[in-house]
């Protein structure tokens, strides 16, 4: 690639400065071009409105006008984007958004870490699976390396899918010899008795967005075949006690809606050869009032204990739509007010109770001396 990017040895403090910084995309390929500009320019003005920028462009000759740090990491998401376009990657608003997800994310550390690294990259026989940011690919090292990992945080940050993209690595390589997909019995606000079906019938539906990650990377047909030879198997969190789980890969989705009791039956069921990837986000528990979450319980009881690997998500990991993101910073603002209002009522609260035990206190030494 040819660089006629304008000389910038701008300081941080220059960094809100407008200037034009122009280069050129090399080879010159009508196709890759058209890839990476999308229909009408669609891709360029995601990553123009992303940064705050104007991008023009003359076939392979690009400009770009904006700040001088913006547009310096515009034009480096640009490069990598033709780049991925020499490999054959189609050029999508969801990648795009996924590269400027992993641009955010990381301010501080671009460039210092390979994202395409080998060791980071999961080959799956329908699907490549890359980590997209800093936690989803220490996620993905604690998966592998420990026998138990822990992956917290907000919807969308792709902790469920890592995870059986995870698994289908390992039965693909022979260290596991099933995978089993566990979930709790627990709606928001919903009931199971009225489906039809015993218990697994009436949980399969929720699961499906496990289903979903397994047909992406191993095909409906390889999917069904392994189901019926129970490679895979679908278990609902009942079903598991008892059973001491050998040479198996087991996720347990949605374990925010786990007992202290159940979460401690899941983990004593792990046995040798076996691993177990525990996801959840304790932000949404759906259990009844006055039941604790068996994830909070267990994070506690765990931290710190060796060979169990912790990822906590932020909102800043969500790869989903960019709203996604916006609507949980949304959620956690308002209950971090709740919280504080709550917190400052009760305040005011225990004070109005201690002035009134104190005035009368007063009142009755105040009695006392008129008695004497």
């Amino acid at each position: 690639m040819t660089d006629e990017q304008q000389q910038d040895n701008s300081t941080p403090e220059e960094s809100g400065k407008q200037h034009a910084l122009n280069f050129a995309l090399e080879p010159d390929d009508a196709s890759r071009l058209a890839n990476l500009c999308g229909n009408l320019d669609s891709h360029t003005q995601q990553i123009a409105n992303h940064y705050d920028i104007e991008i023009f462009n003359r076939g392979n000759r690009f400009q770009l006008e904006g700040s001088v740090k913006k547009t310096k990491r515009a034009a480096e998401l640009i490069q990598r984007l033709y780049r991925e376009t020499g490999n054959g990657t189609e050029i999508s608003p969801d990648l795009i958004h996924l590269f400027l997800q992993e641009d955010s994310s990381r301010p501080s550390q671009r460039g210092k870490r390979d994202y395409s690294a080998n060791n980071g990259i999961i080959k799956t026989p329908l699907a490549v699976i890359k980590p997209r940011g800093d936690n989803q690919l220490d996620y993905l090292d604690q998966v592998r390396k420990y026998d138990i990992s822990f992956g917290i945080g907000p919807a969308g940050t792709g902790k469920t899918y890592l995870a059986v993209a995870a698994a289908v690595e390992a039965l693909m390589r022979d260290d596991v010899k099933r995978i089993l997909l566990v979930r709790p019995a627990v709606e928001a606000g919903e009931k199971l008795g009225f489906l039809p079906g015993d218990l697994a019938q009436k949980i399969d539906p929720y699961l499906r967005p496990l289903y979903d990650a397994l047909y992406e990377m191993l095909g409906f047909e390889s999917v069904t075949k392994m189901i019926e030879r129970n490679q895979i198997e679908i278990a609902p969190l009942a079903y598991m006690r008892g059973r001491t789980l050998s040479h198996s890969f087991v996720i347990l989705d949605e374990s925010q809606n786990t007992t202290k009791e159940q979460m401690k039956m899941f983990l004593t069921r792990v046995g040798f050869g076996s691993k177990a990837v525990i996801t959840g986000d304790i932000t949404q528990v759906d259990l009844p009032r006055g039941v604790y979450s068996g994830l909070k319980h267990g994070l506690e009881v765990l931290e710190g204990v060796e060979g169990i690997g912790m990822t906590k998500f932020s909102n800043r990991d969500v790869v989903r739509h960019p709203l996604v993101q916006r609507i949980v910073t949304a959620y956690d603002l308002f209950e971090e007010k709740a919280e504080q209002e709550e917190a400052r009522r009760k305040a005011e609260f225990i004070a109005a109770k201690q002035n009134a035990d104190s005035g009368s206190d007063n009142r009755s030494e105040n009695k006392a001396d008129k008695s004497e």
